[in-house]
């Protein structure tokens, strides 16, 4: 049986889809960032497993509602696919709200993972996602939800087309778009299922963003069209609690990201604070990428102005 342990009492709800887990939690987008001592942009709580006989970290990811890059990412020595029996492993089940205006869905296309602000009844929830492949990257940028379909046709683009006779796939099992899309403003994009739930978590579409079915059904029912989508690049996300600064680091998938430490101070530098950082522990982390949120310093006071400083 699964031993789940919890480290940081949060009020939060675990909502049980199939075999996995979608959390929701509690939560109210900051609406400015002049009181950071009482601002707690982070959600959910690290936990642990012991891996069972024939369990691998496919199985582990999605029956905690992870993305397999999650746990590659925090156990890059161990082999996913024969972790060992007994081990006791660090889930990675504590996150790092992007900082976005007015936020509806938003997407770290960087993290792999997606959140969905209802912000109607004060709750955040966030799913694993898969994304583009090399040459085929997600792109960045604020869309809406332009339309919804339910088993919806795949007509397979023409970058295909030598790969396969087949030109519209209709829905059932061969369809990779799952049995649920939602359509973007941006055309041919979209937020959808799969057929092949073990590539959440990895670079494997044309671009599009892929969920767990058993995820999308949920998210599919409750988004409407125009639905706002904001989609970012972030490899590294700050967050505050309690007057603490936090960072979360994963990898720069799609190598984009010139210099991230640099990239860190300047964000930090933009909100207008007085802040003390740990500089030597941010190093560490962002080169560790492990995707679990660290304290790396705490907020000493507000400038009037932005421009803040160490």
């Amino acid at each position: 049986m699964w031993r789940l342990r919890i480290l940081i009492l949060t009020l939060f709800f675990v909502v049980s889809l199939g075999t996995s887990w979608a959390m929701s939690f509690n939560y109210h987008p900051p609406q400015d960032l002049k009181n950071l001592r009482k601002l707690n942009t982070i959600i959910g709580n690290l936990s642990y497993h012991i891996v069972q006989p024939g369990e691998t970290f496919l199985d582990i990811a999605r029956d905690y509602g992870l993305g397999f890059n999650e746990m590659e990412d925090l156990y890059p020595n161990i082999d996913p696919w024969i972790p060992p029996q007994g081990f006791e492993v660090l889930l990675p089940t504590q996150w790092i709200v992007p900082i976005v205006e007015d936020p509806e869905i938003v997407i770290n296309v960087a993290e792999m993972r997606l959140y969905y602000f209802r912000k109607e009844r004060g709750i955040v929830e966030t799913y694993p996602i898969g994304i583009g492949d090399i040459g085929f990257e997600t792109p960045v940028g604020s869309y809406k939800v332009a339309q919804k379909r339910k088993n919806p046709y795949w007509y397979v683009p023409k970058s295909l087309w030598s790969e396969t006779t087949e030109r519209v796939v209709p829905p059932g099992p061969d369809n990779p778009l799952g049995e649920y899309w939602l359509g973007l403003s941006l055309e041919a994009y979209g937020i959808h299922g799969t057929n092949f739930p073990w590539a959440i978590g990895r670079l494997v579409t044309l671009g599009c963003i892929r969920l767990y079915p058993e995820h999308i059904k949920g998210l599919y029912e409750r988004v409407n069209v125009g639905t706002k989508v904001r989609l970012i690049y972030e490899p590294v996300k700050i967050g505050f609690r309690g007057g603490e600064i936090y960072v979360e680091a994963h990898p720069d998938r799609y190598n984009k990201k010139k210099n991230l430490f640099k990239e860190v101070l300047a964000k930090l530098d933009s909100m207008g604070i007085y802040y003390h950082l740990d500089e030597a522990e941010l190093s560490r982390i962002i080169y560790a990428h492990d995707g679990i949120p660290h304290r790396v310093g705490f907020v000493k006071g507000i400038y009037d102005k932005k421009g803040g400083g160490r």
